[in-house]
């Protein structure tokens, strides 16, 4: 890993930090600086500035996500392997939709946008509704300007045309292979090739013309980033 303990796990709480300053703008930064281990206010902010250059006001207010990736690109995760699949019929979901296009390390703005909206709309309440992510390029494999993300929640209906660009799509209903991943959205890539190129091929099956969807079961900064459960949809014929 490169990096001792202690700094690896200054890290891990400064990242949902950094989640909940700009997701949960409810909460009070001393309340985050006192739930992510600091004593109090200053030593947070010291410690936030000197790895990411802002203040977490700063931060909060106009995250430079760029800087903040390229820090935590340094860390070489270990992941686990170990796949257990499942073929499920997935029901036909309607969704909402912000088209993320551009760089992958901008990712962050174009959800801070898509979280908003649905607080602001109610029409796909983060509570109660689902949360995808539909997947067409390979960040590592994607020139940054090219790269595609759908953001997406679940809703009952068509919403009307406004104002954010939120568009209206459906994952198709149909066979698919899914794959629970637990933990770090960074050791996604591991299982996902695991599963396009040793199980597809040993599986016999064939690929649906439709993207593979991602289903976030659960959230930062709401849990540990240990904890993090998602879905990981691959359709079948």
């Amino acid at each position: 890993m490169g990096i001792s303990v202690y700094r690896f796990i200054q890290l891990l709480r400064l990242k949902r930090a950094s989640y909940q300053l700009v997701f949960n703008k409810n909460i009070k930064i001393i309340d985050i600086a006192l739930n992510s281990g600091f004593e109090n206010h200053e030593s947070f902010s010291r410690a936030f500035k000197k790895n990411f250059k802002q203040t977490p006001s700063q931060f909060r207010n106009k995250p430079e996500w760029k800087p903040w990736h390229e820090k935590y690109n340094l860390i070489k995760y270990k992941g686990n392997n170990i796949m257990q699949i499942d073929i499920v019929d997935f029901k036909e979901t309607k969704i909402a939709v912000l088209e993320h296009r551009g760089d992958p390390e901008l990712l962050n703005d174009s959800v801070q946008k898509f979280i908003e909206w649905r607080k602001e709309s109610g029409l796909s309440p983060v509570n109660s509704s689902n949360s995808y992510g539909l997947v067409y390029d390979d960040p590592n494999n994607t020139e940054p300007d090219r790269f595609r993300f759908d953001i997406c929640g679940s809703v009952v209906s068509e919403i009307p045309d406004n104002a954010n660009n939120i568009l209206n799509k459906t994952i198709p209903g149909g066979r698919c292979a899914v794959l629970r991943h637990t933990g770090s959205h960074d050791l996604m890539h591991s299982k996902i090739y695991d599963l396009y190129g040793k199980w597809l091929p040993e599986s016999k099956e064939e690929l649906r013309d439709f993207s593979m969807f991602f289903h976030y079961i659960n959230l930062l900064p709401e849990v540990a980033e240990n904890e993090l459960l998602t879905d990981i949809y691959l359709p079948l014929k």
